[in-house]
Order: structure tokens, then sequence, then C-alpha cells
């Protein structure tokens, strides 16, 4: 846009409340096309919706990092600063909040809009005074209005909150203390919306909707409503006045005092500011009241660059023009923000070097680059995840695989959690949904962005419900009330899903044996909920513990190392005599119980469990009881230990020695038991079955599965390991039992040490490799023949290479190498 230089120029500065925004709105509408930058998301969107209403939803677009809204005709558009697309001509331009070319972390982008953004019929700059110098510096044919403020803002002193008038907002500086601030307004004073930059606009609207609908009269809200976000506020109080600035906590500065207090007053209606702190470090000074007061903010004296068009000539030329020192002396460069400390830490990968050969490609992977980090993860695990992104943009057809931005999403696709754990999802939904509104990043570009953007509306409806809920719902605090001191006596009931409520009022849920309290009732009300439970609850625990002794065996189940009745945790396994007989611990929630309930009740779960391992894992069951038989042998019942507590899966060199001291008798009472004394590994084959596999897995505690009744598996695949009974042979797996077919019918075929040529289409009906079966006649001792040119591979025998000589004794060194089988 740099040709249009020569089109008039206006910088309008003023405090806030001064109608820029307005003005600048309303010259844009004036032309036939237009575009504004700024510097927040939710105000784009708001800007967004007013000139929809104004010119219709075919005329304007809405360009953010994460949301596209571009008709094909669209002559208006409403950006985030870093997302105005230069390259497109507009007859009027505007850049609001310059003055946040003075931000460490986001400065360098607003400076070069001021630089270089113009409109080619007028182009408008709106900010704070503090710009003045600045503007008359680099862009001197500007012509500079200043416009004051339509209401009057006064200090009102400090207030605590208890005493803050109605209609006020309370300003915090991380989201923990807006939290905590919206909590002591709902004890307090009935319930508060709450704002924040991470919010989708979905849920900032609807938080805000609540607040300007009178249905709460508190607004908790970072200093993101500093920004030019439109509410009805009469009084802005500051529950702090230090911020953490990406790199430091420090004072704000006057200059952000002032925007954020401007906020309170709206048009011709007056406004004040205060604190929660008459004194200390949280209060105003005499000066600083007097400046935000009279709107003397300081003028600045630097803003920060960095070349907003770089060197895509290579990655090093990219770095270098990055980091390049501006030529104004009013210009500082721009500290290393998280796109090129990025860069710099892909560009030290040597696969990455050497996908970047071209322009092109070095423009693709800045591009990659300029992925925001929205999860706050910090700059090594974003640079992970944007390397990753980069190794499929730079392969194949670059584009994003569908199967992993699909997967996912899906993980996001969860509405459950608290406050918390529900803006992270969004926070992490932001970031593909950036990706999907590249247009050369995915495949299907339309689909997935508003795939994204149904997923964010769906999470955003579920904050706003949790957030209402946490801080505005007042059915706890009505029902305290009426029910005073007595709370025994009131009428509580039990749903079928366990929900426990009185008078229709949810109080909590009974999960088994444990009763929770609704998340959403304050600390000093729960007191009062449980006492209102307690009496009911005591005659259900006795009817559940009954019941619980005299469990079927289908309402009992294992989940891991918990023993859950009914879908309830009730028991934990802890480490016994040995894996297939462990100590099965009582929850502590059953304390609630008489004594010979418990007793009852223990009884039943060890028999239960001991059930199910004879008839679940029936083999393992009989070689615990050998390892107690005394006629067994100590060689015997030392395989035997060792394959119980390896859950039935033994490699053969582990346990070299053990077999070594087998007689023939031993050997065959092994068979029997199930045991397959393999080539290479120990195993029984009943366990690799799912049903079994599953129970094994539970007792060992392996989280990853392989896929039921799978016989060869990709090496990089869940379970691909011989813990879950799979030998891993180059880029395959292949289950131990397949392994020992193979085995017996290479020594079927072979004639003594002669070369000889096994059957090929054994191993392709496996679906094995050719790698694959290399590798594995490898290991059996099998080494390869010169074979006629066009037939198939010949191998002679060689004899399996001997096992490392112990240096412990043959039990201590068996269960050595046993204790990395898991990891191995």
């Amino acid at each position: 846009m740099s040709q249009f230089a020569r089109s008039p120029i206006t910088a309008v500065l003023g405090p806030t409340n001064t109608g820029k925004t307005h003005l600048a709105v309303e010259r844009m509408c004036g032309h036939a096309s237009g575009m504004i930058g700024f510097p927040l998301r939710l105000l784009a969107r708001e800007v967004y919706d007013r000139v929809v209403r104004m010119k219709g939803a075919g005329e304007v677009a809405l360009i953010t990092g994460e949301e596209k809204i571009l008709p094909p005709k669209a002559r208006w558009f409403l950006c985030t600063a870093e997302s105005m697309p230069l390259e497109r001509e507009a007859a009027f331009v505007a850049l609001d909040e310059a003055q946040l070319g003075a931000d460490p972390e986001r400065g360098h982008v607003f400076t070069d809009r001021l630089l270089r953004a113009r409109g080619r019929e007028e182009t408008m700059i709106l900010g704070s005074e503090s710009l003045k110098p600045m503007l008359k510096a680099l862009v001197p044919d500007a012509e500079i209005i200043g416009r004051p403020r339509f209401s009057t803002l006064s200090y009102a002193g400090a207030k605590k909150l208890s005493r803050l008038p109605r209609r006020s907002a309370i300003v915090a500086f991380s989201a923990e203390e807006v939290y905590a601030v919206a909590e002591a307004l709902r004890r307090l004073r009935g319930g508060a919306a709450v704002v924040m930059g991470a919010l989708s606009p979905r849920t900032r609207n609807a938080q805000v909707a609540m607040f300007q609908a009178g249905e709460v009269d508190y607004l908790v809200a970072t200093d993101a409503i500093g920004m030019g976000l439109n509410m009805d506020v009469a009084h802005v109080a500051f529950a702090s006045l230090h911020k953490f600035d990406g790199r430091r906590q420090r004072r704000l500065t006057v200059a952000e005092m002032a925007q954020i207090a401007g906020r309170a007053g709206r048009h011709q209606k007056d406004g004040t500011f205060g604190a929660l702190h008459e004194e200390g470090p949280s209060a105003f000074t005499p000066e600083e009241v007097l400046a935000i007061e009279a709107h003397q903010v300081p003028r600045l004296e630097h803003l920060y660059w960095r070349e907003g068009e770089p060197d895509f000539a290579s990655v090093d030329a990219l770095i270098a023009s990055l980091e390049a020192k501006p030529r104004s002396e009013v210009l500082r460069a721009a500290p290393e923000a998280v796109d090129l400390a990025v860069l710099k830490r892909l560009a030290g990968e040597d696969w990455v070097r050497a996908r970047v050969r071209s322009p092109q490609m070095v423009a693709r992977l800045w591009a990659a680059c300029g992925l925001p980090d929205f999860r706050k993860l910090g700059t090594d695990p974003h640079a992970r995840f944007v390397g990753r992104l980069f190794g499929h943009l730079s392969e194949a057809n670059g584009h994003v695989p569908h199967q992993w931005f699909a997967d996912e999403i899906q993980r996001l696709d969860n509405m459950g959690g608290d406050v918390e754990t529900l803006a992270g999802r969004i926070a992490a939904a932001r970031s593909w949904a950036y990706i999907a509104h590249r247009s050369d990043w995915l495949a299907e570009p339309t689909h997935w962005a508003e795939r994204t953007r149904a997923i964010e509306e769906k999470l955003s409806d579920a904050l706003h419900a949790s957030l209402t809920q946490r801080f505005v719902d007042k059915r706890t605090t009505v029902l305290l009330r009426q029910i005073g001191a007595d709370a025994s006596n009131l009428p509580v009931t039990i749903g079928p899903e366990g929900e426990v409520s009185v008078e229709e009022h949810p109080l909590g849920t009974l999960s088994g044996f444990r009763f929770t309290v609704a998340a959403d009732a304050r600390a000093a009300d729960k007191r009062m909920l449980l006492a209102a439970a307690e009496k009911r609850l005591a005659g259900e625990y006795r009817k559940r513990g009954a019941a619980l002794a005299e469990a079927e065996d289908a309402a009992l189940a294992l989940v891991g190392a918990v023993l859950a009745w009914k879908g309830a945790g009730v028991a934990e396994l802890r480490p016994g005599q040995s894996l297939v007989r462990p100590r099965i611990v009582l929850d502590r929630a059953l304390d609630v119980l008489d004594a010979q309930v418990k007793v009852q009740v223990q009884a039943r779960l060890d028999r239960w469990f001991a059930d199910q391992i004879a008839r679940n894992l029936p083999a393992l069951a009989k070689l615990d009881a050998a390892t107690r038989d005394t006629d067994a042998g100590a060689p015997f019942r030392a395989i035997a230990n060792a394959l119980v507590e390896a859950g039935g899966l033994l490699p053969r060199r582990a346990a070299g020695t053990l077999v070594d001291a087998l007689d023939p008798e031993a050997r065959k009472r092994l068979r029997q038991m199930g045991v397959t004394i393999g080539t290479l590994d120990l195993f029984v084959p009943a366990l690799l079955k799912p049903g079994a596999a599953r129970w094994r897995r539970e007792l060992i505690g392996m989280e990853e599965a392989p896929p039921d009744g799978a016989t060869v598996l990709p090496r990089n695949s869940p379970g691909a390991d011989l813990a879950h009974g799979f030998r891993p042979l180059g880029s395959q797996a292949v289950r131990v039992d397949l392994v020992e077919r193979i085995a017996r019918a290479a020594h079927e075929a072979r004639k003594g040490r002669a070369p000889f040529a096994p059957d090929p289409a054994l191993a392709t009906s496996m679906g094995l490799s050719a790698d694959t079966l290399a590798r594995l006649m490898a290991q059996l001792g099998f080494r390869t023949a010169r074979s006629p040119e066009g037939e198939p591979q010949r191998w002679t025998w060689r004899g399996l290479a001997p096992a490392p000589k112990p240096k412990a004794s043959p039990a201590q060194n068996a269960f050595a190498a046993l204790a990395g089988l898991r990891h191995g």
C-alpha cells in the first residue's frame, strides 16, 4: 500500500471516549472500499457486526488470525493489525490504537502498519496523544487532530469490593486474579460477568450481554477492556496496578492506567475510577491521579520496529532482515518475538534447512512460524508444534494431513470440564482455526474452518454457561437463605444417576459411596449442603453397602488399578504376593459403612478378583500356584515366578539360565500349563487373545494397546513392543506366536547347515515385509547365503548367538532384564 503515500493522512489523537473509532468507521463507510486494523480480535468483531448492519453481510469482511469471513465481493475489511492484507488496495485505510507501537511484544506490527498501510484516497491513524512526537518524526506529512473527551473522568478514591457502586468494572491482570475477584463478588454482591482477551467473541459477547441487560451489576475483566470495547461502565476499579508483561512483573504506565480508566463513562455520561486498595503498591499516587484526570500521558520517545517485508532469499537472509537495525532515531529494534524465536530454533534443524532451498519455501516456513502461541506453552513446546506443522507443509502436496487435523479437533469437541479446562480447549481450538484459515495449508480449508468454528462456538457456549454457573448462579445462596440452620430437616432426594437435590435445587452427586458437593457451591456453602444431605445419605450408604456385598459379577469391573462397582471406584489394587495376587484395598469412601459390612464387601471383592483371574488368565493362575508348590523343584518355581511377574511373556535371552536348568519333565509341565518355550520368547499363546490381553494390560498397568486381533503392526503404533507381545523387527513388530511359527517352519525346511529357501508364502500371508523377514531370520540364527539370480533368498543355519554371561546369579540376571521389558 506504500504506493499511496501521497494520499491525505490524518492522525486523530486523544483519550478514550472521544469517538475516534466511530469517526474512522463513518469515514470508511463513506468511501467505495476500506480497511481498519484493530488491536483485538474482539474489537474487530464488534465493529464488523456494526458495519454489516450498515452495508450488508455480502459487502463486509472480517479477517483475524483464527477467523476469516471473506465474501467474494467484500469492499470493507475489519481486521486485527497482524492480519491486515496490505497487498489489497483500498480507498480508505485506518489503524486503531497506533500507540501500541511502543508495546515490546506487538509494537513492531503496529509500527509497520503505521509506516506502510496507506489508503488510495485517505489514511487515518487513531491513537493516544502520547503518539504525537512519533508521528511528527515518522509521518511528517500527517495532519494531527486532537479530540477532547465527551465526558469527565474523575478519581473516586479507594473502595472495597463490598462498597463498589453498581455498574462497576473491576480490572485484574491475570486469569487467577480475575476468577478470585469474581468469586468474591458472587459471595458479596450476587455475581459478576467475566471478560478476558482470551475469551472467544461469542463467550465475551454473552458475558457482556448479561452485564448490559442488568442481570449482574459488576464486570470483572483484564486490561483487554482498555482497547475500545464498548460497555456501559460507570466506575472502573483497579484490583492491582502491576502486570506481567511477558518478561517481568512491572507497574502499569500512566498511559496504560489512563487507557483502562477511560472505559468509565460513555458518550455524555461522566465516569469515575479508583482502586481496591488505599495504600501500598496497588494504590494510585497523587501524581498518577492528576495525570489521568487531565488526560496528560507522557509522550512516547520511541516505537519498536522490525522489517515488515523481510528477505526470503534464504533462512539466514530472513533472520538477518528480521534482526536488522532500524534507520530512524526514534525506532528501536523489537525484542525477539515468539515467531522469530521459533524460526531460529527450527533453522538449527538440518531437516528444516534441507527443505527451504527456495524463497517460496522460506516464506512458507516463516508463515508457519507466525502461528501464535495461543496456548501459552512457551517457546520450546510451541517450536516443536510448529516444526511438526512445517514438516507437513514442506512435503508431498504441502497440506496438513486430514487425519491429524481431524483427530486433534475431535479431541477438543468435549464440552465437559471446569472454566479453566474449557478456556484451555478454546485456546487450542484457536491454533487449529488459524491453520484452517490459511487457504493453502489444507486440502479442504473451507470445510475445516467451518468445523473449527462450530467447535469453538460450542466450547464458547459451554464456557459461558460454566462462567455463569460459577460466578452468577444464585440457586445455592437462595436455598441456604430459605433453610437457615436447620438443614438436616430438608427433603433430600437421590436421582437415578446419583444426583442429590433438595427442593429441586442440586446439592451434588453420589457416585458409589462418594458424595461430591456441586462444583459451583462456595466453600462456606459446602458445610451447609453436606449437613442437608447427611441424614438422607446415611440410609443410602447402608443400602448400597449391602448391594455391593451381594453384587453380581457383571456389576464389577477392573479399570486400570481401580476395582469399580457400577462404574464407581470402590477399591484399588496394591502390590501383593504376586502379580495375580495383589492386595485389594477398599477406597476410603467406604469408611461410611459399618465394620461388618466392610468385611463382607472385602470378601466379595477378593472372591470376584480370584474368579476373574481363573477365568481370564488361567495360565497365570496355574503358574502362580506352581511357585508355591514345594514338589515342583527350584528351577521350575523360578521360571514360573519370572513368567508370572512378567505377565506371561519373557524374552528367552533374559531367562536363558533359568530355561537351561529345566529338565524334560519340567518343560513338559510348562507346556501343559499353556507355556510355549519358543526360540526367542517364552509366552502363553492364550494371553494374546483380546480378552486375556486386556486383563493382562490392566494388571501390569500398560495404557497403550494394540488393536484387538492384530498380528503385525507398524513399528511406531501403540503396543508394538515386547511388553504387549510383539517383537520389533525394523519397521514392523510381529506377534511372538507368529515369530515362533516362522521359526518352526524354517527349521522344518532346512537340512542341516545347507543353504535353503523358506516358503515365501508364509511370510507374505502374515503381511511381513522382506526387510522384516530378513531381520527375523537373522535373530533366529540364520544367515544369508548366495542365491541364484531371480530365485528366492536362501539362508543357512549358523545357530543362535550365545546369551551374554550374567554378572549376577541366573535369577537376578533374568529379573534385571525383565525390569526393562515394559519399556523395551
